[in-house]
């Protein structure tokens, strides 16, 4: 497994290009997808064309973006996949607490994924209410969901695409492949 590792990482590479190489390993060959940094906000985009790729963008060069970004595309079902930004709405920060309690409810799902993508990169993970100037808002439910749903995937198994790809960094960070439940802690979740 070490020969594979490292033919999948990019010597000396940044950390976010090194997760977008196991992506585009993962991904661009059966679902012509590859994950792309340096956006100024994240965004999913179809391919315009047969000969062209699907592009996942995450946030400039930040690894915890890329892990979040091809979370979601690991969600998204192949009719979603067909539209930009898969078509979801996005209200952006400063969202009252009935928007942010939607946006929570929707975010429960890839922030499970992006846990355990973290762990397989050996990455710290916190849950990321992204709201910062939506006045105080207590995340401990936002946390809580997380961890349910966490929990929830480590007992029925990651969507096929997300545990194809946590494998795959599992490998190249030299992590373990099984997911540990008592890994997944509530207190580690919140900032």
């Amino acid at each position: 497994m070490i020969e594979l590792a490292e033919q999948w990482v990019i010597d000396g590479a940044p950390l976010d290009r090194q997760i977008a190489a196991v992506f585009d390993r993962c991904f661009a060959g059966d679902y012509r997808t590859q994950l792309c940094g340096g956006a100024e906000e994240p965004l999913y985009v179809p391919a315009g064309s047969q000969g062209e790729l699907h592009a996942v963008w995450y946030r400039e060069d930040f690894a915890r973006s890329a892990l979040h970004e091809a979370a979601h595309w690991c969600i998204a079902g192949d009719a979603r996949r067909q539209l930009d930004d898969y078509g979801y709405w996005y209200e952006p920060d400063g969202r009252n607490e009935v928007q942010q309690r939607e946006f929570e409810r929707v975010e429960s799902r890839p922030q499970a994924l992006e846990w355990f993508f973290a762990m397989a990169a050996g990455l710290p993970f916190r849950v990321s209410i992204d709201n910062l100037s939506g006045g105080d808002i207590d995340d401990f439910p936002f946390a809580l969901a997380v961890w349910q749903r966490a929990h929830r995937y480590a007992s029925e198994g990651l969507p096929p695409r997300a545990e194809r790809f946590r494998r795959a960094l599992a490998v190249v960070f030299c992590q373990p492949l099984a997911i540990d439940p008592s890994r997944l802690l509530l207190t580690d979740l919140r900032s």
